[in-house]
């Protein structure tokens, strides 16, 4: 068993003590969402690898709903030892707060670990409507004002603030049909019903290459490595656009710095692994890494950009 010396502690004014030979039992990785979701699959590649080198299990629970506030809750009421850990999507840690009450502040009861990856969306449409590029379809919205439709997998996911945010800075009106998952969505963009979508990478590549969607874009800084021909929405149209869902590992705010920058380097150093990285990059995902404070940073400005998309996009929850 691979025994890491970690500096015995106290939890200040929690009463926790930290042993010296952290982890000395399995650890939970909590996942707001369900089996074969987004933040389980990266839930569940990275528990492999984190089992291997800690030599105790490490256990992956799926505790979805409230678009992924439940399991992030159950991580804040959680003893800060190190021993419950939190995968979390940028929806549910930066989006969230905008859209609903909480029984939890995200900035004060989290301890960003790392940020361990980002995924953009394929911009697509239906291959009826005539439009070829980003450019094109702008132009389209603006003449032909509210009657093209877009799919999201719901209303408050990132798919949807991603095309609320293209809206706003394309000054264009696309009325917004929200589906219960990104399965429906795709099936009625796929038919015509809707015209156009911010589609996660993966499930809409085979679409693509079939030709029963079109893509446009990537909404990601730069290209995609598996759509690499696609340009992104900044270089074809609107500059300085970005909307990327994100995945990053989380503990109890009070958990001890030590058990923070014991688990950063474990984490990091598992991202370097070649297998890892390109599993996470062959779902779309860009693997990111970097510090705790850097993580805490990104939550902040993705906390306070999205909230400006909710509050200008007057969207209401569900």
């Amino acid at each position: 068993m691979l025994r890491t010396t970690v500096a015995a502690c106290l939890m200040a004014g929690a009463g926790i003590a930290v042993g010296a030979d952290y982890p000395t039992k399995s650890i939970r990785l909590v996942t707001g969402s369900a089996p074969a979701g987004g933040s389980d699959f990266v839930a569940r590649t990275l528990a492999e690898k984190l089992q291997e080198r800690f030599g105790q299990p490490v256990i992956v629970e799926n505790r979805a709903g409230g678009g992924g506030t439940i399991g992030a809750h159950i991580v804040v009421k959680a003893p800060p030892d190190g021993y419950t850990m939190l995968i979390n999507t940028g929806s549910a840690i930066a989006v969230s707060p905008a859209l609903q009450p909480l029984p939890y502040n995200v900035q004060r009861d989290l301890a960003p670990v790392i940020l361990v990856s980002r995924a953009p969306f394929a911009l697509v449409v239906n291959p009826s409507v005539p439009a070829n590029s980003v450019a094109e379809l702008i132009q389209l919205a603006k003449s032909r004002t509210g009657s093209l439709s877009y799919a999201s997998s719901g209303i408050g996911s990132m798919a949807h603030l991603a095309m609320e945010l293209f809206k706003n800075r394309a000054g264009v009106d696309i009325v917004h049909v929200p589906y219960k998952g990104s399965a429906p969505a795709a099936a009625d963009l796929i038919s015509g019903q809707v015209q156009v979508a911010f589609n996660s990478m993966i499930p809409t590549l085979p679409h693509v290459k079939s030709g029963r969607l079109r893509a446009l874009a990537v909404s990601g800084p730069v290209r995609s490595g598996v759509l690499p021909d696609v340009p992104t929405v900044a270089e074809r149209g609107l500059p300085g656009y970005e909307a990327v869902q994100w995945y990053g590992v989380l503990l109890p705010a009070r958990a001890p710095k030590t058990i923070v920058g014991l688990l950063h380097r474990e984490f990091a150093g598992i991202l370097k692994n070649p297998a890892v990285r390109t599993r996470l990059e062959n779902e779309g995902g860009d693997v990111v890494a970097g510090t705790p404070e850097e993580f805490a940073a990104y939550i902040r400005i993705e906390t306070a950009k999205w909230a400006k998309v909710v509050k200008d996009a007057n969207v209401q929850a569900e």
